[in-house]
């Protein structure tokens, strides 16, 4: 059965940083395209950034040069580099994976973790 148990801090002020953490079993994310998304009332799962075996990148605008995905294949863990957050970054956060060449859609997706509420405000 292959499990993605998700970590981290979850209220930090504006222009502050934090790092989600996704860890999983059952799986090899060294194999897979690892994505993390995001979820408010207005986007359902927008995709944030994927990153692939080959390790190329997909990055939507508003997270360029904050944001960054991280390996640590010992431990079977991903991990989400929040940087200069803004309070419109709120959300709830889900790391995925799946083998995928390319792309970065929630739909394409079968394996999720369960979701990390983050808060920026003051």
């Amino acid at each position: 059965e292959v499990q993605l148990v998700e970590s981290g801090v979850v209220l930090v002020q504006p222009g502050g940083s934090l790092i989600l953490a996704c860890t999983a079993s059952g799986l090899f994310l060294d194999d897979f395209t690892i994505g993390w998304f995001l979820h408010t009332p207005e986007k359902w799962r927008e995709g944030v950034l994927c990153i692939h075996s080959d390790a190329s990148a997909y990055y939507i605008d508003s997270v360029k040069g904050r944001f960054t995905i991280s390996r640590d294949n010992s431990n079977n863990t991903a991990y989400l580099l929040m940087n200069t957050l803004r309070p419109e970054n709120t959300a709830v956060y889900y790391c995925a994976t799946e083998k995928l060449p390319y792309g970065c859609t929630s739909g394409a997706f079968r394996f999720w973790g369960q979701g990390t509420q983050v808060t920026v405000s003051s």
